[in-house]
């Protein structure tokens, strides 16, 4: 069993900052990349950012230049570094994590953290 549990959302200002954090416990094995999710309300889920394990990042054009993901591996964490915010921001985050096993890739997600940005 695995479980994702992440912190750090909450209501920001407009062009304020948040970080939000994403840890893994339980069974993991071989996390081969990590990626961070969100879900605006009547829209659909969209990919943010996402890590590889070797350090390979890649964001959604409407958040590069303002987000910066980042992992401790060792503790089995990704970060999403938030900055410059704006309201079209404000969604329910989610973190995904793919494990790879011997012959199949198995995803994982989190609860999910609410950002909120007000003008």
């Amino acid at each position: 069993q695995v479980r994702l549990v992440e912190s750090g959302g909450g209501l920001v200002q407009a062009g304020g900052s948040l970080r939000l954090s994403c840890t893994a416990s339980g069974s993991i094995f071989n996390i081969n990349r990590m990626s961070w999710y969100r879900q605006a309300p009547g829209k659909q889920r969209e990919l943010v950012a996402v890590i590889t394990s070797g350090g390979l990042t890649n964001y959604a054009d409407s958040v590069k230049d303002r987000f910066t993901i980042s992992s401790d591996n060792a503790k089995h964490t990704v970060f999403l570094q938030m900055n410059s915010l704006k309201p079209e921001d404000t969604a329910v985050y989610y973190c995904n994590y793919i494990m790879v096993g011997r012959s199949a890739e198995y995803n994982f997600w989190g609860q999910g953290t609410q950002v909120t940005v007000s003008s």
